[in-house]
């Protein structure tokens, strides 16, 4: 004998929401470049939206030289994750879960938490100045600063260029490439799907996506460390 039927009063009309989005009001920076890691901001636009986050993706100009880039390359070419992915974001309209703003425009005062994807994003994004100014002062304003991959390594730089810590004496995670780069900076390694400090949340790999991103609501809704 099959089960029965939920009753009507039982099923919650889809869209509606029982509670108010955990992030509602929350305003994310998630900050790409070229081949960055396609999922790493794919995931965390949808998980962060979903709890009522404003996120805008941010992106070096254009006509950044693309020096790290294994494919062909021009200079109005959109900012391509590794597997194809634009930004603007082709399956999502912008406005609804994301708007797109380029990294010279933002402002630290804008946003309650930056997030550094992986993939070769970094290679780019850790050696512009306005994007280690814009992680250091929020940092420093005790704003979340997270990455996940190979994003750390933003992180790792602006330790060294402008003097924080973010890494160094911190417990940190990244993809396993990373570890000797970390420990290295100072951070304390440990291979685990994310690591959540005080302010700083760092993440392993793509699979490691919804750990970092419970991790990422945690710190904006000033959940106590576990």
């Amino acid at each position: 004998m099959s089960a029965p039927s939920p009753t009507p009063s039982a099923i919650r009309p889809p869209g509606r929401r029982d509670t108010v989005p955990i992030l509602d009001g929350a305003r994310i920076a998630i900050l790409v470049a070229h081949e960055f890691e396609d999922i790493e901001l794919l995931y965390p636009i949808m998980r962060l939206s979903e709890e009522g986050a404003s996120v805008v993706v941010g992106t070096l100009p254009l006509s950044t030289p693309a020096h790290f880039h294994t494919r062909p390359w021009f200079a109005d070419k959109p900012v391509t994750g590794r597997f194809g992915s634009t930004v603007p974001i082709l399956v999502l309209a912008e406005g609804r879960r994301y708007t797109h703003r380029p990294i010279p425009d933002l402002r630290g005062d804008d946003f309650d938490a930056i997030i550094f994807p992986g993939g070769f994003s970094p290679d780019y994004l850790r050696t512009d100045p306005t994007t280690l100014d814009l992680a250091a002062a929020a940092y420093r304003a005790g704003k979340v600063v997270a990455a996940i991959c190979h994003g750390p390594q933003v992180l790792i730089s602006v330790d060294r260029r402008r003097g924080t810590d973010i890494v160094r004496g911190r417990r940190v995670t990244g993809y396993a490439a990373t570890e000797d780069d970390l420990r290295n900076a100072g951070g304390d390694y440990e291979d685990v799907p994310a690591v959540r400090v005080g302010n700083v949340v760092t993440g392993r790999c793509p699979d490691d996506l919804p750990e970092f991103c419970q991790e990422v609501v945690a710190a904006l809704a000033s959940v106590p460390v576990r």
